[in-house]
């Protein structure tokens, strides 16, 4: 289980600077992270040290990633995120 100082830190790193990314990941980290298994997290965890522009590419799906690990965590996230009605 995450403390919360390792909470804390990654959800600034999950803050992007980039919209896209940011109403994606910053909300995923709040509230799904918690609950995701330790798989899971270490997948997270793996996916917030990529580039930015590889993550604009897979959450825009114009790409997936080479990693099966990496497309799981970003299918999960893009799951998360609530149909707009």
């Amino acid at each position: 289980m995450l403390s919360v100082a390792e909470h804390n830190r990654l959800f600034w790193r999950s803050r992007r600077g980039m919209l896209e990314l940011d109403v994606l990941l910053v909300p995923f980290v709040k509230e799904a992270f918690p609950l995701l298994s330790e798989e899971n997290q270490a997948r997270y965890k793996k996916l917030i040290d990529c580039e930015d522009p590889d993550l604009f590419r897979w959450f825009m799906q114009k790409e997936q990633p080479d990693d099966p690990e990496l497309a799981i965590i970003v299918e999960m996230i893009l799951n998360h995120v609530p149909a707009s009605s």
